[in-house]
């Protein structure tokens, strides 16, 4: 089976759907932030190991602690599941804090600062330009 692969994809959808139930609605752990959420999966091909990247609303600390949490209930995750996606194989889970939001959110603002910096360095002019 190939890494992009329609059932790949489809595999990958299915654990990321039932993680996010998962961490959700299931781990009491009060280092887990309640916004926390599964951006994306990658289950390998042989079905052994995922790597799931974990998006924090909150500071660094947060999202350091929300990890922390995860790796000490991977043995329940990984047993929740198991019990609810139907695989040969339930792999092993690798979470993995993801920040491309907070860095999107962060080029935004730079973006902003840097236009609002040229416009406010133009000269007006009444005349219309050609």
């Amino acid at each position: 089976m190939r890494k992009n692969s329609i059932k790949n994809t489809r595999i990958n959808m299915e654990v990321q759907r039932e993680l996010s139930e998962i961490i959700r609605g299931g781990i009491k752990d009060p280092r887990i932030h309640p916004m926390t959420s599964v951006i994306a999966v990658e289950v390998t091909p042989d079905l052994k190991y995922c790597k799931a990247y974990i998006s924090v609303l909150g500071n660094e600390d947060a999202g350091k602690a929300t990890i922390e949490g995860l790796k000490s209930a991977e043995g329940y995750v990984r047993r929740e599941l198991a019990r609810r996606v139907n695989l040969r194989n339930t792999p092993q889970i690798k979470f993995i804090l993801d920040q491309s939001i907070e860095y999107g959110v962060n080029m935004s603002h730079l973006i902003d600062e840097v236009t609002k910096d040229l416009h406010a360095g133009e000269p007006e002019s009444d005349e219309p330009l050609d």
